[in-house]
């Protein structure tokens, strides 16, 4: 992979409500004990008047943020994407999709990226969950770059959405002069013979992947940025699945109810391709000494891309 620039996406977060924070006062921080790692305590050091730390207790966070937004307040609520829509999913449901509360809810160390902590901390399932909820906006950033537009788009939609903040440092791929857009997919490569629907870390994956096609087999393979998980827009998708002999998604998520089923319903019958998916069975994650030892573990390597291509294709 030439690109070689590295930033965390946690620490984008913590600058970008910091950013977000001097200019509209409406905007007010909710944290469960995990500040240090969320990132959220920068915007407690900048302004402490509108952060509020409500321990370990999702539910209720989630309770108030939605009271926060009645009030006329912009509430983000902060923990682990695991307790964020699995602890708290019924609180989402009732009080904030229901009535569109204008709650901006972030799932931090999604997927399996708090390596550490096994299959309990490891949110394999947390996008599927939030998107099958209606009225719901769900965002996977791919990058830190990514991750500093994405929040005033939050901001300036009004209604709930759900952000997923990967653990680590990603590669950046977003142009720092670009914009963000809630729906819009972006490509990240050009490509004549297939086309990889990437999102969060598998977009990094997938254009190491699309250069070993290349040098190897000849291959060219366009790479697009599924950054919105919600809503996804079929016109959008057409632009670039249109005349590819395959379509293929990459997801760190389970198959079931995520971004590859979605995408297949929305191009049945609209094009004439092999499709395929990469994706983690149905399985929970596990423990271990390294994230990207676990993104081989789970067949969502770069490798494992590459070896999809290959067959989806034959």
């Amino acid at each position: 992979m030439t690109n070689t620039h590295y930033a965390n996406l946690r620490k984008a977060y913590g600058e970008a409500l910091v950013e977000a924070g001097k200019t509209n006062r409406d905007i007010v921080v909710l944290e469960a004990d995990l500040g240090k790692s969320t990132m959220s305590y920068m915007f407690k050091d900048a302004f402490p008047d509108r952060f509020f730390e409500m321990g370990i207790a999702e539910q209720n966070m989630t309770s108030t943020a939605a009271g926060f937004a009645l009030a006329g307040k912009i509430p983000f609520t902060g923990t682990f994407a695991v307790f964020a829509a699995g602890r708290a999913y019924d609180q989402i449901r009732c009080s904030i999709a229901i009535p569109k509360a204008n709650v901006k809810i972030t799932g931090s160390s999604c997927g399996l990226s708090d390596f550490g902590d096994g299959k309990t901390h490891q949110s394999v399932e947390d996008a599927n969950v939030i998107r099958a909820m209606p009225h719901m906006i769900v965002l996977n950033p791919v990058d830190a770059e990514e991750v500093k537009k994405m929040i005033p788009a939050a901001i300036a939609y009004n209604g709930p959405v759900y952000i997923r903040i990967n653990r680590g440092d990603l590669p950046v791929f977003t142009p720092a002069d670009g914009t963000f857009e809630i729906g819009k997919i972006y490509p990240i490569t050009e490509g004549e013979d297939a086309v990889i629907f990437a999102t969060g870390v598998m977009v990094s994956k997938s254009v190491e992947a699309a250069r070993q096609l290349k040098e190897k087999d000849g291959l060219s393979v366009q790479v697009v940025n599924v950054s919105t998980l919600k809503p996804l827009r079929k016109e959008e998708f057409l632009k670039y699945a249109t005349g590819k002999k395959a379509i293929l998604t990459a997801e760190e998520a389970v198959k079931s109810g995520g971004l590859g089923e979605a995408v297949a319903a929305l191009l049945i019958g609209e094009v004439n391709a092999k499709f395929g998916m990469v994706a983690i069975d149905d399985k929970f994650g596990t423990s271990a000494h390294g994230y990207e030892e676990l993104l081989v573990k789970y067949g969502l390597s770069a490798d494992h891309v590459y070896k999809a291509v290959i067959k989806t294709l034959k």
